[in-house]
Parts: structure tokens; C-alpha cells; sequence
């Protein structure tokens, strides 16, 4: 008895299997024309990065822009505080000189009357006339006050009989009124006093009554 091959087809098998390549066709048609989507390019490091590179640009710039006004502004200070320092020891040298030399036009001026002093001293040790030594001493004196009323200095008037004033005088003493309409003035000056510029720079010394 012959053995049945279970791999053969039969007749009747042929033409299911016919049908069922026939039905598949189709499908594997549509499948192999359908186009298939573009999958979407991944992204790369150079578009990603951009926004963040175009950041880092601007905040260097302005960076940059801030140290440059920094440097201007600490230029100015340190310029501005040398220029102060220069002043500041300049103006302390002048007010140094100031106070050293601020009599020095007086003594120029009166450097002619101690000239006239000196020659009236030796003069005078061969005078006998005391007249004419009175006449010199009285002109060199004169020439002194009107030198020193140049400068601002002024003696101040005769205070004798005058009442007495403390913005002007000081009382040294007092003495008993020779008449009551004397007391409280001034009965005798020992020093007159002087103004400089209209200031009170001595006051003059006087004898009270009481």
C-alpha cells in the first residue's frame, strides 16, 4: 500500500490557495505604492544652541559696555581726587606764607622811618641844640603815623573828659573826680588806643572817675 505525501496539494487545494494569492496581491500592491512619511530630522547641536549663543553675545556685550564706563568713571574719580590733593596742599602752602608774610608791606613801609631813626641818632650826638632835636623826633613821628595810617591804622581821639566806654576803653584805675560832672569818665589817658580799619585793635588805657 502506497504512503499519501501530507506536503502534496490536491486538486481541490490549488484552488483555495490560488484564491487566497489572488486576494493577497491587492494588499501588497497598495502597501508597496503607499508613500511613506518623512520622519522629522532630528534636531541639531547648532539650531539648538543658537538662542542660547545669541544671549551669551548680548550679555557680553553689555558687559563689556559696563566695564568700559566703569574705567571712564574710575578715570574721572582718581583725576578728580589728585586735582583736590593738589589743591589742598597748594591752598595750605599760600595760607602758611600768608601768615608769615602778612605784615611784610607795613615793615617795607616802615623801613624808611627806621632809616630816619638811625640817622637822627647819629646826628644828634653832635647837636647841641635840643630844639632841633625835638623838630626831628617830631617829623620822624609824623612820617610813622602817616605811614601806618596807609595801611588802615588810626589812633583814636583824645579821650580826656569823654565818658567812658567800655567798646573803647579800659580802666586801669580810678581816681576821685575833681568836679561830680567828671565822674564816670575819663580823667587821663596812659596809652591811646588804635583802630585797624575801623576795629579796635588796642583799647585805650585811662584813669576813671569816681
Amino acid at each position: 500500500m502506497a504512503l499519501k505525501n501530507p506536503f502534496r496539494r490536491t486538486e481541490k487545494d490549488k484552488p483555495a490557495m490560488e484564491n487566497d494569492t489572488v486576494k493577497n496581491e491587492p494588499i501588497a500592491h497598495q502597501t508597496a505604492e503607499q508613500p511613506v512619511a518623512a520622519a522629522p530630522e532630528p534636531a541639531t547641536a547648532d539650531t539648538a544652541s543658537a538662542p542660547e549663543r545669541s544671549e551669551a553675545e548680548t550679555l557680553m556685550a553689555e558687559l563689556d559696555l559696563l566695564r568700559a564706563e566703569h574705567q571712564a568713571v574710575h578715570d574721572k574719580h582718581i583725576r578728580l581726587f589728585a586735582e583736590f590733593d593738589n589743591f589742598r596742599k597748594r591752598t595750605a602752602k599760600e595760607r602758611l606764607e600768608l601768615m608769615q608774610f602778612a605784615g611784610e608791606n607795613t615793615l617795607k613801609a616802615v623801613l624808611p622811618v627806621l632809616d630816619d631813626m638811625d640817622r637822627a641818632m647819629a646826628n644828634n650826638a653832635n647837636v647841641e641844640d635840643i630844639n632841633a632835636i625835638r623838630e626831628g623826633f617830631k617829623l620822624i613821628h609824623q612820617k610813622m603815623q602817616h605811614i601806618l595810617g596807609t595801611q588802615g591804622l588810626k589812633p583814636m581821639p583824645d579821650a580826656k573828659g569823654e565818658p567812658f566806654d567800655t567798646d573803647k576803653h579800659e580802666a586801669i584805675t580810678n581816681a576821685p573826680a575833681p568836679s561830680p560832672d567828671l565822674k564816670g569818665k575819663v580823667l587821663d589817658v596812659i596809652e591811646n588806643g588804635y583802630t585797624l580799619h575801623d576795629k579796635v585793635i588796642r583799647y585805650a588805657k585811662v584813669v576813671v572817675g569816681e
